[in-house]
Formats: structure tokens, C-alpha cells, sequence
């Protein structure tokens, strides 16, 4: 849940950066500017219940929990396909936890792979059609690990600015010259290229098929066709549109037929699929051993059993029950035109993850309680996670969600938004 409030101890409560204090300025110590950072989060919240330590007291099923003693509906936790409470994936986490134990304990490379690592990176490999799959612990890690690893100090990344922010902290570890271009921008990357003093053999150019913050859709055909243009490698981050976008599940890139240009696809196990890890699947021969260039792989504890089992299960329903999609589209455009119904403006079209804007940070707070006291569980986002500084409160869609849930959430939206005028 770490980005759901993700303030940074940097930046103030109201989005905007701290001034550096002046060189002849006395320092601010860490532990002084960690409680100046504290106290902004109490003043916000009136030292109450905030997103990060809101407590989910028991799992009622893929979308319902017990919060505060009464059940609620989630609308917050990327849970798509509701995959992570179906009988065959809890069957083969279960089997697999009794056979093999709770955990790796160590690195593949330190502790060895199990057969079901092996057997995972070859069925998510499948699913996508490439020759090479690399399975991280984390999607965090996917990111962290290929972008690092294939870009060193002397190349250029050039990063769309709505990126997430594994994929800003990979680019940092790498050492490479970093430069943003605006969001869904073609024009201002083809900028970058022009006035880069870095050949586009050394350049890597990273975006996402689907952007989680404002859930609209990457504009691929204008950057990768401008990227490729130039000769640079491209990486896609799919971890909001695997499973749920192309006819095969795999994405954004297949939707719109151009898979054939992207080098590396990341994704992460923990939205559609319903457990934890990443990986990164590519047809490069010279990538084959990607696995040993990447710390973020060689340094980290690799998946339980009873992980890589589980994420097994539900690739195979990614790959082979295509109503499972049709579900989550069918709520997602509900969703979508009930809340236009009331009122509200979510930021993009209907799709699987979605955000509606609020008129500040109290504005924000206020509505994202009103929901969770009326049995209704969203993300609430803030700067510096949120682009430009809004304030937004995030939804995800489920197909595990019923036309109930549905019509239960949308009118849990309308009483809050009339409760507060401002909105």
C-alpha cells in the first residue's frame, strides 16, 4: 500500500518541494526533518486513520473485507481478474506449500531454482510469444533489475514523465544520462533524440501500455514508432495491462498489434494474477542471460513455491478463459458510466484502473473517508506520486465484482459527493 500516500520526506504535505536551506544556513537534521514531514501527515489527517495504516481485519473474498467491523467493498487493490481467491490457484498454492514449505530462503542462484520457477518463466514466456523469460521476486524488481541492467553510465534513458516509480529509481541505480519527455508525447521525444549527444544504439527508451495514476492508455504507436525510428531498444512496462488488454491477455503492445517492435516487456505478478513477483520476457539472443546481469535478480530471495505455483494456475486463465477479460470490461465500463451518472469525471476512458481528480488535499481525505465509512475502500494518491500535483482518489475494477458492488459503490460516490458541495 506504499503508494497510496506516498508522500516523500522532501517534499511538503501540499506537493510542492522544500527549498535547500542556503549554504551558509545551519543543516536540517534527518531526524528533524523526518518529524517536520510526520507532523504535516497529522495536520492533514487530524492524527486519524490515513491509507497507509488502515487495517484490513479479514478477506471476505476477492473484492469484500472486514474494515472496522463491517464488510467493504474493494475498490482499491488491483485485484482484476480476482484471480487470487480462484479455486485452482489457491488448490496449487496450497499443494505446493505443503509439499515444498513456506519459502526459497535464498536467491536462485544461491539456493537453486525450483522446478516451478523453471516451469513459470517457460508458460509466462508462452504467453507472450517470446523465447526468454526472467522471473523477479517483485515487479518493483523487474523494473529495477532490466532497466539497470541494460543501461550503464554513457547511455541515454529517455522515460515518459507518468512513469512509475520503479521505473525512475531503476533509471537513478543505472548510472545512464536520464531525461523525461511529456506524457504520451512523440513530438518532445523526438526532441530528446535530436538534441541528444548519445548515439541511439546506447539509448533506451522506457514506457508503460497502461499509466495506473490517471488509468489511461500509453500512446505506443507514436513512441515506439518514433524510439524505433532512431534505433533505440524499447522497454513496456504492461503490469496494469497484462490480463486484461489484447486478445491473448498480454497487454497494450498486443492491442495494438505492435509487439513486433517492443525489445523487453516487464509485468509484475500482483495486479491480474494475483500474487507477488515480475518478470521480463524479450526475444533478444543476446538478452538470454539477462538473469545474471540484473542485481535486483542475482541479490533477492527468489519466489516461494507456493507463489510461483499459484502465478502458474493463473497464467493458465489468463491464457485460456477469455470471459474472465470480458467480465472485467463489462464492470469497468459500468463503473465508469455510473460515475459519470452522479457527476464525476474520472480522468481517462473506461478501463480497469481509473482516478477522479479532488479540489485539494482536505477535499481528497474527506471524500476517501466518506467512502470507507459507507463500506467502500478506494486509493487515495498524492503528490509527489500524483503528476502536477493534483490530488486524486484512485479505483480499480474487478471482474469478481457483481452488478450489486457495482451499483452499492456508485451510490456510496453520489452520498459522499453530496455531503461535500465542493466536489
Amino acid at each position: 500500500m506504499a503508494d497510496l500516500i506516498a508522500l516523500r520526506a522532501d517534499t511538503h504535505v501540499d506537493g510542492t518541494s522544500r527549498s535547500r536551506p542556503a549554504a551558509a544556513a545551519r543543516p536540517i537534521g534527518i531526524l528533524q526533518r523526518a518529524e517536520s514531514f510526520s507532523d504535516g501527515v497529522d495536520r492533514l489527517t487530524g492524527g486519524g486513520e490515513t491509507p497507509l495504516n488502515l487495517v484490513i481485519e479479514d478477506t471476505l473474498g476477492p473484492v469484500e473485507a472486514l474494515i472496522h467491523g463491517k464488510p467493504t467493498l474493494l475498490f482499491g487493490t488491483n485485484n482484476y481478474l480476482g484471480l487470487n481467491h480462484h479455486p485452482e490457484c489457491v488448490r496449487a498454492a496450497t499443494e505446493a506449500v505443503a509439499h515444498h514449505g513456506t519459502g526459497s530462503t535464498a536467491s536462485r542462484v544461491a539456493a537453486g531454482n525450483h522446478a516451478d520457477h523453471i516451469k513459470l518463466e517457460e508458460e509466462v514466456a508462452a504467453l507472450y510469444g517470446r523465447r526468454y523469460c526472467t522471473v523477479f521476486s517483485t515487479g518493483f524488481m523487474a523494473n529495477l533489475g532490466v532497466i539497470s541492467a541494460l543501461a550503464q553510465e554513457g547511455d541515454a534513458i529517455f522515460v515518459d514523465a507518468h512513469s512509475h516509480a520503479s521505473i525512475f529509481d531503476a533509471c537513478k541505480l543505472s548510472g545512464a544520462s536520464i531525461s523525461t519527455f511529456r506524457h504520451n508525447d512523440a513530438k518532445d521525444l523526438d526532441r530528446l533524440f535530436s538534441e541528444s549527444k548519445i548515439a541511439s544504439a546506447r539509448t533506451l527508451v522506457v514506457l508503460e501500455g497502461l499509466y495506473s495514476v490517471w488509468g489511461d492508455v500509453g500512446d505506443l504507436k507514436g513512441i515506439i514508432g518514433t524510439a524505433k525510428r532512431h534505433g533505440a531498444l524499447v522497454v513496456v512496462d504492461e503490469a496494469h495491462g497484462m490480463g486484461m488488454y489484447g486478445d491473448n491477455g498480454r497487454g497494450v503492445t498486443e492491442m495494438l498489434g505492435l509487439e513486433d517492435m517492443v525489445d523487453v516487456i516487464v509485468g509484475t505478478f500482483s495486479k491480474s494474477v494475483g500474487v507477488i513477483g515480475g518478470f521480463a520476457v524479450t526475444n533478444h539472443f543476446g538478452l538470454r542471460a539477462l538473469r545474471y546481469m540484473a542485481r535486483a535478480y542475482l541479490y533477492t530471495a527468489s519466489l516461494p513455491p507456493a507463489v510461483a505455483a499459484s502465478a502458474r494456475a493463473a497464467v493458465r486463465l489468463i491464457a485460456t478463459k477469455p470471459e474472465l477479460r470480458e467480465t472485467l470490461w463489462r464492470n469497468a465500463r459500468a463503473f465508469h458510466a455510473g460515475l459519470a451518472g452522479i457527476g464525476l469525471s474520472p480522468c481517462a476512458a473506461a478501463g480497469p484502473v481509473g482516478a477522479i481528480r479532488m479540489p485539494g488535499m482536505m477535499g481528497g481525505y474527506a471524500f476517501w473517508r466518506g467512502l470507507l465509512q459507507r463500506g467502500v475502500y478506494v486509493n487515495m494518491l498524492i503528490p509527489p506520486a500524483t503528476p502536477d500535483n493534483h490530488v486524486v482518489l484512485r479505483f480499480s475494477v474487478s471482474a469478481a465484482h457483481t452488478p450489486a458492488h457495482i451499483e452499492t459503490a456508485i451510490a456510496a460516490f453520489r452520498d459522499v459527493k453530496r455531503s461535500l458541495p465542493n466536489t
